[in-house]
């Protein structure tokens, strides 16, 4: 029998790896953040760290003390790293928010000295001339002023029993409509078969099918009409029969509606079979479509559309002596600043306390700086889509040229990861409208000369040659491909299909007019 003898001894290994302090984590965190989650995230550092606070239009700022905006941010540092240097995209990412955030973590007393001037209420972001404002004494009266909130509008459901209780019914009929209101989809239609419906009531006390379908009958009587109908159909036929008697082709239109294979003809512009089936002439059956047509085949989509959700743009570009510039919006940039009552405190104190704060005070330099890196960030990333772009912003969506990410990162210094955190949710304010940063990439198609075409032209061409086309003789995938071959743009039908459908643009069976 042989032991096996185990042997242990040291080595020596010398590696390298990649370590995230807290304020890289942080400064990676807030530039991938939107507009709002960064105004969300700066309240929950406000209301955990008391050293840190909001700058509002109307509070006492020292202007001496507040770093004014000119179109840039002061004290502009290399944020990226060159090409050359990048690793992995963590590796690069971190290295370009290391270079905005070396040196910043030291103590509170190696800090004291800085260009920001935060233990005397330095803020990150002031009002619009860069200098304080001060507040007179004879506006203190605006205190007793109260904003006023609009009210909430009402959902389907509120809207519908609300009329309800308007209406003479019985106290049984009234509850079974509420019931039924209640199981209206979005849209306003009721999905839930009646009998299913019956079934589960009956559970709970003794009713009769009969009675449901009259409380049925009492809420597709409310407004909007349409609302409480089990089908496309029947949504079309309560607004049908909601119209004067002497609408012309009134009937046939009924007919149509009631029929679930006539709305399929019609969605299918099988004009033909309509035509054969209600007896009809074109004109007449122009009259009949357009009639269908002109309904709300979703009546509920009026209320309750849930919550609106805005956009604030991040940076502004306009036109200045002959070139284009991009601006960061002051209205999106948040006003903070270091309480200049907590760090004069500060200052004065000995004892653990004021080693708590301390900590804290560091903490808000970190976010401070790191919204100023964000910041400036955004700013030069959209100053170098708007070089490459300028074309766009002069001619349109025609004029796109292909832009892909490694392009942004080579010109400004950073890493592709960190250009498309910066792009994402970030949004630019032009002439043209707004747009996420995003939208100005995209890939490129060849042209017959060598050259390349970007997605986004081939789009809007498409888009032109569809509008500008012979409804009763519309273009074909292949057609559109055959002329944008002759203009010298290389695209498949497949792709043209794919750009076609990317947005939203029908067949050409299904674009073809009476």
């Amino acid at each position: 029998m042989h032991l096996l003898q185990m042997k242990t001894s040291l080595h020596l290994k010398l590696s390298q790896h990649l370590t995230l302090t807290p304020q890289l984590q942080q400064s990676i965190k807030l530039l991938q953040l939107s507009t709002v989650e960064l105004n969300q995230e700066l309240e929950r550092y406000l209301l955990e760290n008391p050293l840190l606070e909001r700058v509002d239009a109307s509070g006492e700022t020292d202007e001496s003390s507040v770093m004014p905006f000119n179109g840039q941010l002061n004290g502009q540092t290399d944020l990226g790293s060159t090409p050359a240097a990048r690793n992995d995209a963590d590796g690069g990412e971190a290295a370009d928010a290391r270079n905005g955030s070396e040196g910043e973590t030291g103590s509170a007393s190696d800090n004291a000295n800085t260009d920001f001037a935060f233990e005397d209420g330095g803020s990150f972001g002031s009002s619009s001339d860069g200098a304080g404002v001060r507040r007179n004494n004879e506006d203190s009266e605006d205190d007793n002023e109260y904003s006023q909130i609009p009210a909430a509008e009402p959902t389907l459901q509120e809207h519908l029993i609300t009329q309800l209780s308007l209406m003479s019914l019985p106290e049984r009929d009234r509850r079974l409509a509420i019931m039924l209101i209640a199981h209206l989809d979005e849209d306003g239609y009721l999905s839930n078969d009646l009998d299913e419906l019956t079934a589960s009531i009956a559970e709970h006390i003794e009713i009769e099918p009969e009675e449901l379908l009259i409380a049925l009958r009492h809420v597709q009587n409310l407004d909007p009409t349409g609302v409480g109908a089990r089908s496309l159909g029947e949504c079309l036929c309560l607004q049908l029969r909601a119209l004067q008697v002497t609408t012309p082709h009134l009937a046939h239109a009924i007919a149509l509606a009631s029929a679930s294979e006539h709305l399929d003809a019609l969605g299918a512009r099988d004009f033909l079979k309509l035509k054969r089936v209600l007896r009809v002439t074109d004109a007449e059956l122009k009259i009949i479509r357009e009639l269908i047509v002109s309904l709300n085949p979703k009546p509920g989509r009026e209320f309750g559309g849930g919550d609106i959700r805005y956009v604030v743009a991040d940076v502004v570009v306009k036109k200045m002596q002959g070139k284009w510039q991009a601006f960061l919006n002051r209205e999106a940039m948040p006003k903070m600043r270091v309480n200049k009552l907590y760090a004069d405190l500060l200052h004065k104190s000995r004892d653990a306390n004021g080693k708590n704060l301390a900590g804290q005070l560091q903490e808000a330099r970190w976010l401070i700086k790191n919204i100023q890196q964000r910041f400036d960030t955004i700013l030069r990333v959209t100053q170098a889509i708007v070089e490459r772009q300028k074309h766009f912003f002069e001619h349109g969506e025609v004029a796109m040229r292909p832009l892909v990410l490694r392009e942004i990162a080579d010109q400004v210094g950073l890493h592709e990861s960190t250009i498309s955190r910066v792009t994402t949710q970030k949004y630019m304010l032009t002439p043209r409208g707004i747009f996420e940063l995003k939208y100005f990439f995209g890939s490129s198609v060849a042209t017959d000369t060598g050259g390349a075409c970007s997605a986004t032209a081939i789009r809007a061409l498409i888009k032109q040659l569809v509008s500008a086309e012979d409804q009763k003789k519309p273009l074909s995938d292949n057609s559109i491909s055959d002329i944008l071959g002759q203009q010298g743009i290389i695209v498949a039908r497949r792709t043209v299909a794919k750009y076609r459908e990317g947005m939203h643009i029908q067949p050409a069976n299904l674009r073809r007019a009476m």
